[in-house]
């Protein structure tokens, strides 16, 4: 077995193969830029090398620098990890010039599979169902459009050397061909050093459903079931899960003996994931295969019981696969959401800033059965950078079922805190309550169809409503209790709280009574309804867990002017609780004004200026591009909302900006 493993990659993959190697007694070797110098897989490995700059293309993905590490920690294999050199050729290649062992497929298989337009001849050469498309090289957006046209709108503009989501656009008419052909080129360039760029039908009602494949040296390969990933948001994967709810086990055998077919016919080892789009009718297309461990992988791990990791370092020395076709069993239902820096109020626009509070959920076993894993590679107190994918942590759930692994998710994500920075945590919870989702009626379209003007909070019901107006005059209770006492042993005076109060939630008033008990208190609201509330929660803490009759609620507080900004299950509600003297006095406080900003362009997040597409004096139509800004290696194009002239350019391209500088002003 190796002794020394060099990890070529960073944040949560990397902490996740230092885990297993450190299980299997293997050293570890983590590599890092200037801007992980503090990173969480820096601390966990045995040993760590600088490789340069933060910019990627300096530093983890300069092959030179990579293979100048392995050589100074005497490693005698590399993980890549997924992305940066974790499918070039040329990175095994280099490896085994050398004679160290590369951790994942030999470079045929690599190459084949990893450029899109050759692995999909190989596909069709396999027996696998493919997409229509065009497969040869495009040379220019005026050909784009011409191919587009022959395909059938809609069409989907890829990156041959592309994966993660980057370097893909949808396009609809011409116009959206053309201008997705040279947006995806610029994205295939900067992310991977490959701009070409090829183009297929896109399929109409679609769910993305992969199947995760593991093949030895000795010619031995199998299927481990699939992942469902259909929610997505610009192709990048949001939630997924194993197995699918859509999936019969027909279909299921069907899509796993044509991967096992394709994955043979590059002689694979390691483990790989087919990706298949599967319309309404159970009718599956191939996708492309990723030559690399995935970053979903852990929802087959819990379903299975393999570690992949494990089985990829145990191929990579050669061992023979010790399971078959027939061990592999489905157990359960699991379920993987990732948190990713990026503020879904804003668009999702990337986000980055010191990591003020990071509290995950608890990991384990729970007492209901149910499993709670989260796949990180931070920690409280540190920084997210502009430089790398915003994903921050995988948070994953097992349970008997799917309401069993969705409830648990429901409820992991509720306790989770990440504070300083913008992030999607809402934005799950929300899913996660969400009647489409919950009945598995889901395609890749689900996010734009059931989110299309973006995200702005998820609306609880009354009964909900209810139980965060319990919560807040409990915790007000216990704040009255405390400053009473406080005051009383100052001025030997003993003052007694109240028990009649008005409870507003975002202006909506709840009249209750209040009896404070030992463990919590009893709560009869106007209406008739009847809570009782234990809680421990003290002044200061930023998560309230409680009981209300028995059922576990968590919600995230925080201090406001008014009272408290309560985050619970995908919505943010300022509560404010009062006397109701005081409540019929608020109603004559007159409303704060937010300012007028129509007639500016202001940066939705910190970022680098690509290109100005107008001019000071130029009308603007509603809906054409005015910049381009690029951060975490995404390029955002920002459209006028509305017929203008602009006035003012504020900034030139190659410039960085901050949240709300002003791009342009408008007259």
């Amino acid at each position: 077995m190796f002794k020394k493993i060099l990890i070529a990659n960073r944040g949560e993959i990397a902490c996740r193969v230092i885990k297993t190697a450190r299980k299997m007694g293997i050293a570890t070797v983590a590599v890092y830029s200037d801007a992980d110098k503090d990173a969480l897989h820096v601390k966990m490995a045995d040993e760590a090398i600088h490789i340069g700059p933060p910019p990627a293309n300096e530093s983890y993905i300069v092959m030179d620098k990579i293979l100048d590490a392995v050589k100074q920690s005497g490693a005698d294999a590399v993980h890549p990890g997924y992305g940066f050199l974790s499918e070039n050729p040329l990175f095994p290649a280099a490896l085994e010039k050398i004679g160290v062992a590369f951790i994942g497929p030999p470079v045929g298989a690599i190459e084949a599979m990893g450029d899109k337009i050759t692995s999909k001849k190989l596909a069709i050469k396999a027996g696998v169902s493919t997409v229509p498309g065009h497969m040869e090289l495009i040379e220019d957006a005026n050909e784009a459009v011409k191919i587009s046209n022959e395909i059938g709108y809609p069409v989907m503009i890829k990156a041959s050397a592309g994966g993660g989501g980057k370097g893909m656009r949808i396009a609809w008419n011409d116009d959206e061909a053309r201008e997705g052909f040279q947006s995806s080129k610029n994205e295939a360039a900067k992310s991977f050093g490959d701009d070409r760029i090829f183009i297929e039908k896109f399929v109409t009602q679609p769910r993305h459903i992969e199947i995760q494949v593991l093949g030895d040296k000795h010619g031995n390969i199998i299927y481990l079931g699939e992942r469902e990933c259909s929610i997505q948001r610009r192709n990048q994967k949001v939630i997924e899960e194993a197995p699918s709810s859509f999936l019969d086990e027909a279909t299921r055998k069907a899509m796993g003996e044509q991967s096992v077919a394709l994955a043979a016919a590059v002689d694979y080892c390691s483990a790989g994931t087919v990706e298949f789009i599967v319309d309404g009718d159970k009718n599956f297309y191939f996708l492309e295969m990723n030559t690399r461990l995935q970053v979903e992988h852990p929802v087959t791990e819990l379903i299975t019981g393999i570690d992949l990791v494990e089985q990829m370092i145990r191929i990579a020395n050669g061992e023979k696969l010790k399971l078959k076709q027939e061990d592999v069993k489905l157990t359960g239902w699991a379920m993987e959401s990732r948190l990713y820096a990026e503020d879904p109020y804003r668009n999702f626009l990337p986000s980055i800033g010191r990591l003020t509070r990071y509290r995950p959920a608890h990991e384990g076993t729970k007492p209901d059965g149910t499993i709670v894993r989260n796949d990180t590679g931070v920690f409280e107190g540190g920084e997210i950078s502009m430089f790398y994918d915003p994903m921050i942590a995988k948070l994953c759930t097992w349970g008997k079922d799917r309401p069993a692994a969705i409830e648990a998710m429901r409820v992991a994500l509720d306790r989770f805190e990440v504070e300083g920075i913008g992030h999607n945590l809402p934005f799950l919870s929300a899913v996660m309550d969400h009647e489409r989702f919950a009945s598995g009626s889901i395609t890749t379209a689900f996010i734009e169809e059931e989110y299309p003007d973006g995200f702005s909070g998820a609306t609880l019901d009354g009964e909900a409503r209810i139980k965060l107006a319990a919560v807040a005059a409990a915790m007000n209770m216990i704040a009255q209790l405390r400053r009473t006492r406080i005051s009383g042993a100052l001025t030997n005076h003993k003052r007694r709280v109240g028990k009649n109060w008005v409870v507003s939630l975002d202006g909506e008033n709840f009249a209750l009574k209040l009896k404070a008990r030992h463990e919590g208190a009893r709560i009869k609201f106007s209406t008739g309804e009847k809570l009782n509330v234990v809680t421990d929660w003290r002044p200061g803490q930023q998560l309230c867990l409680a009981k209300i009759d028995g059922e576990e609620i968590a919600v995230k507080v925080a201090p406001c002017d008014s009272g408290y900004c309560l985050r619970w299950r995908g919505a943010e509600i300022i509560a404010s609780v009062q006397s109701p003297m005081v409540a019929e006095l608020a109603k004559l406080m007159p409303e704060k004004i937010i300012p007028d900003t129509s007639s500016l362009l202001l940066c939705p997040m910190p970022g680098l200026i690509v290109s100005i597409a107008v001019t000071e004096g130029e009308e603007v139509q509603e809906g054409q591009a005015l910049a381009t800004v690029e951060a975490m290696k995404m390029e955002n194009i920002l459209r006028a909302e509305k017929k203008g002239v602009v006035m003012t350019i504020n900034c030139n391209p190659g410039d960085s900006l901050a949240v709300d500088d002003v791009i342009l002003e408008f007259e």
